[in-house]
């Protein structure tokens, strides 16, 4: 079996994925893409994508669409997590949280980690191209402001933070007793947040900090 996962390490969206295979025991091989060049995801998906994560499992090639964003998780879902990711009973309400997770707190939460990522890549036309590609999206200078603004973004990302602080309290995880993919989410959103060592989560918020520890050494084989 050949299951190769592209992805960026950083990335909210890649960090459930690794730590999915990583608990469920399966054996994969992991393909960095260059953030300034999506060619060979483009090759791999014949134009249709060119986001990250994108696994491939023997002759399968798997990828968000329009249709269905989580078409990976799914996949991961259906393949080897054997239905504990999007147990019916809670559909719905997971897919809200999923939502809340992966666009609100996402959005809250990368600008903490981009400028010293950014400022690692040693090559300056490699460097100069990921920049452009993020004030074509998010405006011209926005790495220098999130740099500028780590304090008040880290404030307002743990204050996004605080109902899930608030529910960790009597739950080990999100749904039930073992994780669904709104926990592997989550682990995502926050694992980004912190790549870079400028930003940790406060010792404010316990549950979360003891969720997390409780996902890193996560098994379910």
């Amino acid at each position: 079996m050949k299951l190769r996962l592209h992805e960026l390490s950083h990335s909210p969206y890649c960090i459930p994925v690794v730590r999915i295979l990583e608990a469920y025991g399966v054996s994969f091989e992991r393909v960095s893409v260059p953030p300034w060049d999506r060619r060979e995801l483009a090759r791999l998906t014949g134009g249709a994508c060119y986001q990250v994560p994108v696994l491939e499992h023997d002759s399968n090639i798997i990828h968000e669409t329009p249709e269905d964003p989580l078409a990976v998780p799914h996949y991961l879902d259906q393949h080897f997590a054997n239905g504990d990711l999007f147990p019916s009973q809670h559909a719905g309400i997971q897919d809200i949280v999923i939502a809340h997770i992966e666009d609100y707190l996402e959005g809250l939460g990368f600008p903490l980690a981009d400028p010293s990522y950014i400022d690692s890549i040693p090559d300056l036309g490699e460097r100069v191209m990921l920049i452009r590609h993020k004030e074509r999206k998010l405006g011209v200078g926005c790495v220098d402001q999130w740099r500028d603004n780590a304090a008040a973004i880290a404030a307002e990302f743990e204050s996004a933070l605080s109902p899930y602080e608030v529910h960790l309290e009597d739950s080990d995880f999100l749904f039930s007793d073992h994780p669904v993919f709104a926990d592997y989410a989550l682990y995502g959103v926050i694992g980004n947040a912190q790549f870079s060592g400028d930003f940790v989560l406060g010792d404010y918020l316990p549950n979360l900090k003891e969720w997390e520890a409780r996902m890193k050494n996560l098994s379910r084989v």
